[in-house]
């Protein structure tokens, strides 16, 4: 006797089994057509379709006509965590001031840290709750969370203790990074060197406490070289850490190459990757975490270069990038939405973008991500006919009913979910 037994007009199924999808294996999306999903003690016990699925009994059985079942999807890069709000700095962005200007000036990524520093750690708990139950209504129930806004040791244990909090307490599952080498803090100005090993200091406690998997570092002009990312980020490997890398967002440093070149798990942004990056992405195992949402924030008209990625043969993972200052958003559908219109990504590359490969991203791809008997059964139901239709119609939010690990998390009112998110 199955728990619950849900009929759906279309199944998505990604794939990805063993590894992150790549190049033309990404336009390949498994769809079941009038299909059904079984689910017994929190786990997926049946994929297939109606017809296979006819002699089944469950204590509940939901026929959702007319909707669209999925993986929970995966969100890859945010900064969930963060004292304050940004919102006095769109109008510099609306006079055309770059972001490392704003930065310049003491503010962008130093104005959030002023912040984060001076909010307690119950207050940052219960502002992050909030933003989390806000991801977890637009299908996303597997996240990473990254530090950054504390730049000092203090404050970026805070950070990663919230988020290790939330990961205890919340339905989602949270995947931490530590990102302390976000910035360069006053105290530290011209001496980036000092600051980095600072930072490395820190990671004896990170590891101990179980504080965080992955170690990232902002690789760019203003902020820190190639030289400087790579030797931050072996160090971090040698400590026994997973390593990403803000790359190339605004200028082509040449921080893809390095990502590749030492084994990062992935490499983000990338908006100003080389030929020869994305050359190298299609032949590494280092996944490209693209963020069409902050290129589309600050104003740019330069996206970066996903059909070249995909071409080359590269696996790429999509994500929101939720920050206070250049993507503010929880809406993954948008991102979605981005990834069509500005990436030129097929629906197909986009679904298995969102959910396979996004988990692979933040080493989750053996749990999260797909619809296999014997995982956790993390769901999502959708009022859409179709799985092109989500990419399609944006500024809204198509979601209907959320489950993790087969318990009902987030719903509309008309789909009879009665669950509470509590801090």
């Amino acid at each position: 006797m199955l728990d619950t037994l849900i009929f759906a007009s279309q199944i998505v199924v990604p794939a990805g089994e063993g590894r992150a999808l790549r190049g033309a294996e990404m336009n390949k999306l498994k769809v079941i057509d009038n299909g059904a999903v079984g689910i017994k003690d929190g786990k997926i016990a049946f994929v297939g379709t109606r017809e296979e699925a006819a002699d089944l009994k469950a204590n509940e059985t939901i026929d959702a006509e007319g909707k669209l079942l999925s993986p929970g999807l995966v969100d890859p890069h945010t900064h969930l965590v963060f004292g304050g709000s940004r919102e006095h700095e769109l109008a510099l962005k609306q006079q055309g001031v770059p972001y490392l200007e704003i930065l310049a000036q003491g503010g962008g990524i130093l104005s959030t840290v002023r912040a984060t520093r001076e909010t307690t750690e119950d207050a940052l708990f219960e502002k992050a709750m909030f933003h989390l139950n806000r991801c977890l209504t637009y299908g996303v129930t597997t996240m990473e969370a990254k530090s950054g806004y504390g730049l000092d040791k203090e404050t970026e244990l805070k950070q990663l203790r919230v988020a290790k909090k939330l990961n205890e307490s919340h339905p989602m599952d949270l995947v931490s990074t530590f990102l302390g080498a976000h910035a360069i803090p006053e105290n530290y100005k011209g001496r980036p060197d000092a600051f980095l090993e600072e930072m490395l200091s820190m990671l004896s406690v990170i590891s101990k406490e179980g504080l965080a998997e992955f170690v990232d570092i902002f690789c760019e002009t203003g902020v820190f070289s190639v030289e400087q990312s790579r030797t931050f980020l072996q160090k971090a490997k040698t400590a026994g850490f997973g390593v990403k890398i803000h790359a190339d967002e605004i200028d082509p440093l040449g921080g893809t190459e390095m990502a590749c070149e030492i084994g990062a798990v992935s490499a983000d942004h990338l908006v100003g990757a080389s030929k020869e990056g994305v050359r190298m992405l299609g032949e590494s195992d280092t996944i490209a975490v693209l963020l069409p949402g902050t290129t589309f924030y600050l104003g740019k008209d330069h996206f970066a270069p996903a059909r070249e990625m995909i071409s080359s043969g590269a696996a790429v993972a999509l994500s929101t990038d939720f920050n206070p200052g250049s993507s503010p958003t929880e809406n993954i559908q948008f991102i979605m939405n981005l990834a069509a219109l500005k990436l030129k990504m097929t629906p197909e590359e986009i679904w298995n973008a969102v959910t396979v490969n996004a988990a692979y991203a933040i080493g989750r791809g053996d749990v999260a991500g797909s619809l296999i008997k014997g995982r956790n059964a993390d769901l999502v139901l959708w009022d859409v006919p179709n799985y092109k239709y989500v990419p399609y119609h944006y500024g809204v939010n198509h979601v209907n009913r959320v489950w993790k690990n087969g318990v009902l998390v987030a719903g509309k009112a008309d789909s009879h979910a009665n669950y509470t998110l509590s801090s």
